[in-house]
């Protein structure tokens, strides 16, 4: 990969060079001192990835991170000092497109190669997604004769205390930000449970449900094992495990494999609406780069169900959005700012 740095602290940018020296197979493209170097270069040389920095003078990472996702858009690392210390900054670029954030490795000693190997899996990651090809397979239909489950009628009811109505819904680079968009405008009598996958490091997820609900009324939390979704409620994928129903009322971790790109993977929650839940539901796909989801956002709505995908013009990268319109998995593919009003009347 062809890597570019932005940070304005020189030994920073020796320390992550000395990172990306260790592999043979990265190339330091180009070193910018600022956000606002960072916009031009980029327009001049895109490279494959860059390693972000939040705080910087004259132009800021969350700043610089919406000018090039809107502009040039490429994969955006953030890369900072104390990503605690700067936590909502960090989910602001996520929310702009930023792929995933880790702390700098210090500069010596065992926490270097600790921190070397961690910032090193996430750059492997992230070019994993970039190759992995799209799947190919969907789901099997229903056989004739049974019954679908339908967005208008459940097929049984739910035990008490639980929904029997489900937003399901999966987001990647730039998904905070859609997903605060939509769970602001949501009512607080809202009268289904909205469960979510979102591509994000676990150790951000019990901060970012704690952000998204400072944007809504709802309640938002990390999703437990044996959890059950509850009207007006917002559960949020918080392992690297991939979150699923394990049965028609209740959710539950599978252990990912070596060879899964994504972690937690949107697809493997949406295949698990289909061969378990029996109520309403409707499935959301909304941006974030690859193509998880698109597969299983296909399989919700052969099952019965309406299924939303976001659409090109207000997803800050359009990936998984594109993947989800090829395969004619969504029902309807809407602006960011329509999707909330579709859920109401879904529901309504």
């Amino acid at each position: 990969m062809k890597i570019a740095i932005v940070n304005d602290v020189p030994m920073v940018v020796e320390i992550l060079r000395r990172v990306l020296a260790e592999w043979s197979e990265h190339q330091l493209l180009w070193v910018a001192q600022d956000g606002a170097q960072a916009v031009e270069l980029c327009a001049w040389q895109l490279p494959d990835l860059i390693l972000m920095d939040i705080v910087m003078p004259h132009l800021d990472g969350v700043e610089a991170t919406r000018r090039i996702m809107q502009k040039t858009p490429c994969p955006i690392l953030i890369v900072t000092a104390d990503i605690g210390a700067c936590a909502d900054q960090v989910y602001q670029a996520l929310g702009y497109g930023a792929l995933d954030a880790v702390d700098t490795p210090a500069l010596s000693g065992s926490d270097w190669r600790q921190g070397s190997a961690v910032l090193m899996e996430k750059i492997a990651r992230i070019g994993r997604m970039e190759r992995k090809p799209a799947a190919l397979k969907t789901t099997p239909k229903r056989e004739p004769g049974v019954v679908k489950p339908s967005a208008l009628t459940p097929v049984l009811s739910a035990p008490a205390g639980v929904s029997d109505k489900l937003v399901a819904i999966g987001a990647s680079a730039g998904g905070p930000g859609a997903l605060a968009s939509i769970l602001r405008e949501l009512p607080k009598d809202f009268p289904a449970a909205v469960v979510i996958v979102q591509h994000i490091d676990p150790g951000f997820a019990g901060g970012m449900a704690g952000w998204l609900q400072q944007q809504t009324g709802l309640k938002v939390r990390v999703a437990q094992e044996g959890d059950r979704p509850q009207c007006g409620a917002v559960l949020m994928a918080g392992t690297n495990q991939h979150l699923l129903f394990r049965n028609r009322d209740s959710l539950g971790y599978m252990p990912e494999s070596p060879e899964d790109v994504y972690h937690p993977s949107i697809d493997v929650f949406f295949q698990s609406v289909v061969r378990q839940w029996r109520g309403q539901a409707v499935g959301v796909l909304l941006t974030g780069m690859g193509r998880d989801g698109a597969v299983g956002l296909k399989a919700i709505r052969d099952a019965g169900y309406h299924t939303i995908a976001q659409d090109r013009q207000s997803s800050s990268v359009y990936g998984m959005p594109k993947a989800a319109a090829a395969l004619d998995a969504a029902t309807e593919i809407l602006p960011l700012g329509d999707i909330a009003k579709a859920l109401v009347s879904q529901f309504t």
